[in-house]
């Protein structure tokens, strides 16, 4: 294949031959070999803690406060945003500080002799590494994995490991930011005169077809012992596809075929596996082994055409995601990255944008395996875009080393399809990083997220490829991707029905498509707060009818990129909300994350995300909006109900009378079926039918009575790690979709709340605690725990004190409390007593025990304690008044 490393500038009739060619790439598996050939050792878990917000500390500093944390660790989001955090309104108001991080461990018998390599997949940043009080260097980019050998370092016996991670100078990015050692840490030991080059290894194939499939692949070997190289390759079913010897030099090549090849995709992420075993004179069996999982699979882009993938046309239907995006900061587990992935994925989610940084390396692994095209970042800025950021201290020094680290790491997985060298930034240093991504990489093309245009293979354009005048300005001379759009706001649950944009309209420099209110007037009333006590006019929720927006609304950007082949696709702005952003988007605290995601923090899907389903898969997609519970709306009000659906046609009930008929259309109004509805409480039902008219599916919503009841669900992910999805509902089990009642849970020792999270853009409680707010009726508990095989699984115990806070139509109070089973079942308590008072005062055993609900004054606080035997398992509080929670205010 002709190399994409040619001197710029390159003639566009040049370019358009290799954007016509095809190829397929490699997935790196990062899993090291069985037995004695390479092994590895976690360091995660257990780790020793302390953090200094001022000040320095010396290695060892006696006077460090240490405390045990579980790595992968991050200090900014465990410690939850607080006013005036040195992340400042751009990072959610976290903080930064200098942490110390130490672990002792003993070298494995099997490791002691061989060359010792301690690795970081993850550290942010300005990470200093001390093994046995010596420093083995510092990591400036907090995005990027790294290792050091230890070989000469490293004892036999007991060895400690000091880690510094310096985030004093802040803010340094422009969203939140991880803060300490959020990825995984091993020890790795390998032969110490034969080994293989990990980073080294480069699989390509200079011909696709659905017959056939040509392999390259080129390795570098060390040491002078290494005689001969073994390569064998099984097919995705485990048989085996060939075996190869071949001498060891310094540097090993070798092609062969694959005839019929299974080709990688999204819907058939089909892996290979490659075996890479290197020999000596040593009868003893190899002296290193790699086992590579490997996809095959052409790519080809043009800018009249878009994009084609194993010959096929293909729209690239993405998402951008932070690593923060989500409910745990920084701090993955593979467990909870893959449900982040696959609840992307179950909207219809083709591909992400590591927006703007390189990911964990097994974000790469999990989207190999599930069939996930990733638009792989490397940089926001070439310069200064935060006060303290990468580009203003660090880009010149070290751009061309991380450049390479983070191509020659991820360049073999098939799931990266572009590689993307900046965003919204500029200057000359654009030729220099295109040009060194086609010599590390020459099988795949260059892009950005609006910076250095002129530069890249791929015109990647953010915010303006929204703009009304925009759409008529394409095919361009290059192929071209929407990398960020469209950018939209909505909280989950809140509705509005007069359009805003964020800044205003008409806009001039936005250029913003026109989108009508769907009422005259406001209908709507519910709010975080009175606008008299609102910093400025932009701390708000946004409605989650498609109608606030900076420039397009979803539907109209979708109508667009489905019908214009020149775009090859895009990325919306965001898949999930994310810490970060707070002022100039959302106007600043309390505000304290971005509200622009398909799902919230807490992973619960907002309206967009059923939209997108309904355009975008092929299962029975039909969902309802708006809730049909609102205390303070007039009878007869007309209510704008959409419906989002693939079905033929939906028919719309209300208490059993049909309000008529509606076939969604392809056109962007048309996309969601309409009804102007008189509000009257009742029962809402929408039913869907295919084309003969026949049901296929139904959704029924009906008017809430006042919070009485906690209902749950318990979802085991896998990998000792569970999920309990809390909802407060009426006495009936209806959803209150305004419940913000405080939830109280208990766990045994052997659980670990990794994040009680509800999606409220502006609670500003810290995420790991035993107590949260539920948000527009819902709140979720992420949870790690161990038991034996032979032991139960673990219960918690979830109470809580239940009614309207604000007494909008009742002033009955409830307390419920529920068991759940983290193996998936879920009880209701009865054995456990309660005892409560409402004067505020701390109840206990002579208080009045529970029994049935009660009534309280306007002014409220109702404190509650659960025993269980002798034993008080939870303590719970509730306060109830006219200006408590959610702010009712007249349009």
């Amino acid at each position: 294949m002709r190399s994409l490393t040619a001197t710029r500038p390159c003639p566009w009739f040049a370019l358009r031959l290799l954007w016509g060619q095809t190829f397929a790439l490699f997935a790196f598996g990062d899993t090291p070999a069985q037995g004695a050939a390479r092994t590895t050792l976690s360091l995660d878990g257990a780790w020793q803690f302390a953090l200094k917000t001022e000040g320095e500390s010396q290695v060892a500093a006696p006077a460090l406060a240490w405390r045990e944390v579980q790595v992968p660790h991050d200090w900014a989001w465990e410690a939850g945003p607080r006013n005036g955090g040195a992340q400042g309104e751009r990072g959610g108001y976290r903080l930064g500080g200098v942490g110390w991080y130490q672990k002792t461990f003993t070298l494995p018998a099997s490791m002691q002799g061989r060359r010792v390599v301690l690795q970081f997949d993850g550290v942010y940043r300005n990470a200093t590494v001390y093994l046995n009080q010596t420093a083995l260097g510092t990591r400036p980019y907090g995005y990027l994995s790294f290792e050091y050998e230890i070989t000469r370092v490293v004892r036999e016996g007991v060895n400690t490991v000091m880690v510094r991670v310096d985030n004093s100078l802040e803010p340094s990015a422009r969203w939140h930011h991880p803060c300490g050692i959020y990825g995984s840490v091993r020890l790795e030991a390998s032969h110490p005169e034969a080994r293989l080059v990990r980073d080294s290894i480069f699989i390509t194939t200079p011909s696709v077809s659905s017959e056939l499939a040509t392999v390259q692949v080129a390795a570098e070997i060390h040491g002078e012992r290494a005689k001969r190289l073994e390569l064998e390759v099984t097919g995705p079913d485990g048989h085996p596809v060939g075996r190869w010897e071949l001498a060891a030099g310094t540097r090993v090549e070798h092609t062969f075929t694959v005839r019929d090849p299974q080709r990688w995709g999204p819907g058939s992420p089909s892996l290979y596996r490659a075996t890479l075993s290197l020999f000596t004179d040593d009868p003893d069996g190899p002296a290193d082994i790699l086992r590579v999982p490997f996809g095959i699979r052409s790519l080809a882009w043009d800018a009249q055409r878009g994009f084609f993938l194993n010959g096929q046309p293909f729209k690239i239907i993405g998402m951008c995601e932070h690593l923060t995006g989500g409910p745990v900061g920084g701090a993955w587990s593979p467990t909870l990255l893959e449900w982040k992935l696959r609840l992307l994925q179950s909207m219809g989610v083709n591909a992400v944008r590591t927006a703007h940084n390189p990911a964990l390396p097994m974000f790469y692994e999990l989207c190999d395996r599930l069939g996930l095209l990733v638009m792989n970042e490397a940089f926001d800025g070439w310069k200064r875009k935060a006060e303290f950021d990468y580009g203003a201290l660090h880009f010149d020094e070290w751009w061309e080393r991380d450049l390479s680290d983070f191509i020659r790491r991820d360049r073999n997985h098939p799931s990266v399809i572009l590689w993307s060298v900046g965003n919204e930034t500029d200057g000359a240093i654009a030729e220099a990083l295109v040009a060194h991504c086609h010599e590390l990489d020459p099988t795949r093309l260059v892009s950005s997220g609006a910076a250095g245009t002129e530069a890249m293979d791929i015109i990647g354009i953010n915010g303006f490829s929204e703009r009304l005048s925009f759409f008529s300005e394409g095919p361009f001379e290059r192929p071209f991707i929407a990398s960020e759009a469209p950018h939209t706001w909505q909280v989950r649950g809140f509705y509005k029905t007069k359009t805003w944009y964020r800044n205003g309209f008409p806009n001039e420099h936005q250029d913003p498509f026109p989108i009508p209110d769907l009422e005259p007037e406001e209908i709507f009333t519910s709010a975080l707060m009175p606008a008299a006590e609102q910093a400025n006019p932009k701390q708000v929720f946004n409605s989650s009818y498609d109608n606030a927006t900076v420039r397009i609304n979803n539907r109209q950007h979708w109508e667009k990129v489905r019908d214009l082949d020149w775009i090859s696709g895009f990325f919306r702005w965001t898949g999930f909300d994310y810490p970060g952003e707070a002022g100039f988007v959302h106007g600043g605290w309390p505000f304290h994350s971005f509200m622009g995601g398909a799902l919230d923090l807490a992973g619960f899907p907002k309206d967009l995300f059923f939209f997108y389903q309904s355009q975008w898969t092929q299962a029975p997609v039909l969902h309802l909006l708006p809730h049909w519970t609102h205390p303070r709306m007039p009878e007869g009000t007309l209510i704008p109900v959409h419906a989002y659906t693939n079905a033929a046609e939906v028919e719309l009930f209300l208490n059993g009378k049909s309000l008529g008929v509606e076939r969604p259309g392809t056109a962007w109004d048309e996309m969601q079926c309409e009804w102007r509805v008189p509000w009257r409480p009742g029962e809402l039902t929408v039913v869907g039918r295919d084309e003969k008219g026949r049901e296929v599916t139904r959704q029924v919503m009906r008017t809430a009575g006042p919070p009485a009841r906690i209902e749950g669900t318990t979802e085991d992910l896998g990998g000792g790690t569970a999920l309990v999805t809390l909802s407060t509902v009426d006495a009936q089990g209806v959803l209150y979709p305004y419940g913000e009642n405080r939830l109280f849970v208990s766990v045994p020792p052997s659980v670990r709340i990794r994040a009680f999270e509800n999606g409220h853009p502006a609670d500003c409680d810290p995420p790991v605690a035993s107590d949260r707010r539920a948000f527009m009726g819902l709140a979720r508990i992420f949870l790690e725990f161990s038991h034996g095989s032979d032991t139960p699984a673990p219960m918690l115990t979830v109470g809580a004190i239940l009614g309207e806070r604000r007494q909008l139509t009742s002033d009955r109070v409830h307390i419920d409390l529920r068991h759940f089973d983290l193996g998936g079942t879920e009880a209701r308590g009865g054995a456990e007593r309660i005892h409560y008072t409402t004067d505020g005062s701390e109840p206990t055993r002579e208080s009045p025990r529970y029994a049935d609900p009660f009534a309280v004054p306007a002014e409220a606080t109702v404190k509650a304690v659960v025993y269980r035997g002798a034993d008080a398992i939870l303590r719970l509080e509730e306060s109830f008044g006219p200006d408590r929670g959610l702010h009712w205010e007249t349009p």
